[in-house]
């Protein structure tokens, strides 16, 4: 198999079937699997939860996409960061980024502490500062680059080297970045995980999430808990993250083309005080990301002037983009972080990542980038009223 990942996309861990050669992979519904006695199976499968063929060839995909020996298919990125959580122990330390979504910073500091498992939030973007929050019980160093909603780009190498000297495993979120721009793996992380629910399936019709990794033990601890917590996909939505990963090459191209022109414009424009991008050369990370990702994603946050009032009306009057929640599909997507994605975050805690009234995130989709640009203008003179 070629490790072309355009090519990959489309066949890694993929097959014709072998009873029916259908080129696609079959959606396998059976909840149970035929024995020839007790425990004669006639497969490799006994019960769906503990595996599916779909989800097998779903998570054969994911692993080559990330370079990664294993893949572990969830129900929901939160599932996924969830059993991840469940491999650590009443009294570890985890070290994560300040800036992260904040449905993981609610899974951190709002169930995890429950159950003893300590969180440090940690600007990042100086490794030196991740080093002083180490602790002799830290086991786990988290991190999201780009980071959501502040797209900071953090040194996946660096702090993969920090993790190694304390003995402590890198997972990093690549949700935002995709295989496509960016392989932590091979940064030295000792695991990737992503929200399926955005760029992989693309189309925003299916919640799921996953984790890959070359680390034999981790990922068979991780299988146990997959099966025993029962967080799984169901075949359906592994068969359409499947296809959605069929065109995940193409429509980064096209999600990266579109947002390094709309924020170039975004700059310049009256009523923007401030962009988030990391292909701009005003982004502190720009060099960094230069380094570590072929492209700057799809992802822009900027600040409005004007407040609540002006982002209110602002996203009241689009028509291209829709004001939702989520991201990472086909069609572009505008969302007020303060009080949508990262309402769990306390008003403080937002100040302080500098998330504040005005800041504005968009999913910039694969439409015609004339027909955004006029939608968003549409909203500035909103904005402006």
């Amino acid at each position: 198999m070629t490790s072309k990942i355009d090519t990959l996309c489309i066949h890694a861990g993929q097959e014709p079937d072998p009873v029916s050669g259908a080129v696609m992979t079959p959606i396998v519904l059976s909840s149970t699997f035929f024995q020839t006695g007790p425990a004669e199976l006639v497969g490799a499968y006994d019960y769906s939860r503990a595996g599916n063929p779909t989800r097998t060839a779903l998570e054969g995909c994911l692993a080559a996409l990330e370079g990664g020996k294993h893949a572990v298919a969830f129900g929901s990125g939160c599932a996924a960061t969830t059993t991840i959580l469940l491999t650590l122990k009443s009294g570890d330390h985890v070290v994560t980024s300040d800036d992260v979504y904040g449905g993981t910073f609610r899974i951190f500091d709002k169930v995890m502490k429950d159950f003893g498992v300590e969180a440090t939030f940690v600007d990042m973007t100086d490794p030196a500062r991740v080093r002083a929050a180490m602790r002799p019980s830290t086991k786990l160093v988290w991190l999201e680059t780009p980071s959501n909603p502040m797209l900071k780009i953090l040194d996946i190498a660096a702090i993969a080297e920090i993790a190694r000297e304390r003995r402590a495993a890198l997972c990093v979120d690549n949700t935002f970045a995709t295989p496509i721009l960016q392989r932590p793996l091979e940064l030295g992380a000792t695991m990737v995980v992503h929200s399926m629910t955005k760029y992989l399936n693309g189309h925003s019709d299916v919640v799921g999430g996953c984790v890959m990794t070359s680390d034999d033990a981790l990922a068979e601890r991780l299988h146990f808990l997959q099966k025993s917590v029962g967080a799984v996909p169901s075949p359906f939505d592994c068969y359409l993250v499947l296809r959605g990963l069929k065109t995940l090459a193409v429509r980064m191209e096209r999600h990266v083309q579109n947002a390094t022109k709309l924020a170039g414009w975004l700059a310049s424009h009256g009523q923007v005080e401030r962009v988030h991008f990391p292909g701009l050369e005003s982004h502190p990370g720009a060099a960094l990301a230069r380094r570590q990702m072929k492209g700057p994603g799809g992802m822009i946050s900027f600040e409005l002037r004007g407040g609540l009032a002006a982002s209110r009306a602002f996203l009241g009057a689009l028509r291209v983009f829709a004001c939702a929640e989520s991201l990472g599909g086909v069609e572009s997507l505008a969302e007020h972080p303060a009080l949508m994605t990262h309402a769990s975050l306390t008003a403080e805690a937002r100040r302080a990542l500098g998330i504040g009234d005005g800041l504005i995130r968009l999913s910039i989709g694969i439409e015609d980038a004339g027909d955004l640009q006029a939608d968003l203008e549409r909203a500035f003179a909103a904005a402006r009223s």
